[in-house]
């Protein structure tokens, strides 16, 4: 099972999801109070079943929000980001090599981030 982790943040609060493996899943904004961070927390967990939008493809069928869009960075690399309902960017993917690695994100956000979904948070001194 996976877990949120809410860190401190160069200007303020953060989290990443971590699979059961560790592995960072995802990453957030970074917000200005932990009440917000974990407000985008649950936004994830509330939005981690929506639609994928793949903005690789020509011509790609645009979704509504909340959803996932997959798309290729500068370097060539494919990512992607979860929006809510209201256009917002609330999670962010690493770098694949390929589409199934995308995929694979996915996935995995949609398999680890749920209501039983453990939140540690490493802001406490």
């Amino acid at each position: 099972m996976g877990k949120f982790v809410i860190k401190k943040a160069k200007s303020g609060i953060m989290f990443n999801l971590l699979a059961g493996n560790g592995e960072i899943i995802a990453t957030s904004q970074v917000y200005q109070s932990k009440s917000s961070a974990k407000n985008g927390i649950a936004s994830v967990i509330r939005n981690s079943g929506s639609e994928i939008e793949d903005q690789t493809k020509d011509g790609y069928k645009v979704e509504k929000c909340p959803k996932y869009e997959i798309y290729k960075d500068k370097k060539g690399e494919f990512r992607f980001r979860l929006k809510a309902g209201n256009g917002q960017i609330i999670a962010s993917g690493e770098g694949y090599k390929d589409m199934q690695g995308v995929k694979n994100g996915i996935s995995s956000i949609k398999k680890n981030a749920t209501d039983d979904t453990k939140v540690i948070d490493e802001t406490l001194d």
